[in-house]
């Protein structure tokens, strides 16, 4: 197995996407992420913020 550091697919695919990109990755494989998403009561709109706490809790900021 490639190591992911040294995986150059890994590292193109951060080239093209970017860092937000794979921290949205790590963060989604997250366990505690998952259930914490799963517990919420609805999800906003598009164009509506977040949970408030949720997004504080989880690092997240949308433009």
């Amino acid at each position: 197995m490639t190591h992911p550091f040294t995986d150059p697919a890994a590292i193109a695919a951060i080239e093209r996407y970017g860092r937000s990109a794979l921290a949205w990755e790590l963060l989604r494989r997250d366990p505690a992420y998952r259930d914490a998403f799963g517990r919420l009561k609805a999800l906003p709109s598009p164009g509506q913020a977040a949970d408030a706490v949720f997004a504080a809790r989880w690092g997240l900021h949308f433009p």
